[in-house]
């Protein structure tokens, strides 16, 4: 029997006409989206499955749309044929996707979870004027190197430019934050040492970095309000990559999270050694944790439910995103 661990894609997942097949076949996807609509006053589900993609790519917009559409497949699974092995022993997100996590784990209530992801976009983006911060992907350098990286460029950049480790996704694939003279230093200097590529990304701020502190200031007081309930299944937290069982637990790693790096590579393998997870099913848009779990936790399976075709494909035996690390 499969021992099976659901993850939540975060930002950069997100793709006009997500979440629309499921609404088109399940009534509890349906009345996702029009919870959804509801609880923030304008038609998400217009903006997630017509766009336009400007739009849908606003942080703003992007965290609570994203966070629809996950919570939306899972509410489906429950009603969706043959589905009804899959029941996970542990669950995570990466960085917006944790809120899609605790939503599925019972933690938060979905309309309350939009609200706060909602606000979450914003303080965020309000932390970093435009164009003063950058993030950069650095493929082919271990954590430890990725990290000297970030420490030289910041050093080279000059006093008081910030660069430092925001994701460690996979193996030798990290992303950088901060200041952007320093990220750009970080990008110049990556292939000579030994990196096979060093990209800017196309993002609005630098997130998961020590800049992002007045966005954890701000969320720390929203959260405080929120009513956390302890979580039905363990949340496998970014910040520390353990597993939180607790609703206060869950509320301190998201404050945390924020100006924190996503620690994914140690999250997923959490989930391997305490949990036995052999199987990771990826429930929202797009396949981007797959493709990072197969490379973290070699042996085990991977599958994408970002419609429903994959998902019948899946119970099927025969899934076209079903393979072996």
């Amino acid at each position: 029997m499969k021992k099976i661990a659901f993850v939540f894609p975060g930002q950069g997942s997100q793709k006009v006409g997500m979440g629309r097949a499921w609404a088109e076949i399940s009534a509890a996807a349906r009345r996702t989206f029009e919870e959804a609509d509801d609880a923030l006053g304008f038609a998400l589900s217009k903006l997630c499955w017509e766009g336009p993609e400007e739009e849908l790519g606003l942080t703003i917009n992007t965290q609570p749309a994203l966070l629809t559409v996950s919570t939306a497949i899972h509410r489906a699974l429950a009603t969706f044929a043959g589905a009804e092995g899959l029941t996970p022993l542990a669950m995570a997100g990466h960085s917006l996707g944790e809120y899609s996590a605790l939503v599925a784990a019972g933690t938060l209530e979905l309309a309350d979870a939009l609200r706060l992801v909602r606000r979450r976009g914003e303080l965020m983006q309000d932390a970093v004027p435009v164009g003063v911060g950058a993030m950069a992907a650095v493929i082919g350098l271990d954590a430890e190197a990725s990290a000297a990286l970030a420490a030289d460029a910041q050093s080279a950049a000059g006093e008081g430019q910030l660069c430092a480790v925001a994701n460690l996704n996979g193996p030798g694939q990290t992303v950088l934050a901060g200041h952007k003279a320093a990220v750009d230093r970080a990008v110049a200097m990556a292939k000579e040492r030994g990196a096979r590529k060093a990209t800017l990304l196309a993002v609005s701020a630098p997130f998961h970095s020590p800049l992002m502190r007045p966005a954890r200031e701000g969320m720390a007081e929203v959260l405080a309000h929120a009513t956390f309930r302890d979580p039905r299944v363990p949340v496998v937290t970014n910040v520390d990559a353990a597993p939180v069982t607790t609703g206060a637990a869950a509320r301190d790693a998201l404050v945390r999270q924020i100006d924190s790096p996503v620690r994914w590579v140690e999250t997923v393998l959490r989930m391997v050694e305490d949990f036995g997870v052999d199987t990771f099913l990826e429930i929202g848009p797009g396949t981007v944790l797959c493709g990072l779990n197969r490379r973290i936790a070699q042996g085990t399976m991977s599958a994408s439910f970002s419609d429903p075709e994959q998902v019948a494909k899946l119970l099927a035996g025969s899934s076209g995103e079903e393979k072996e690390a």
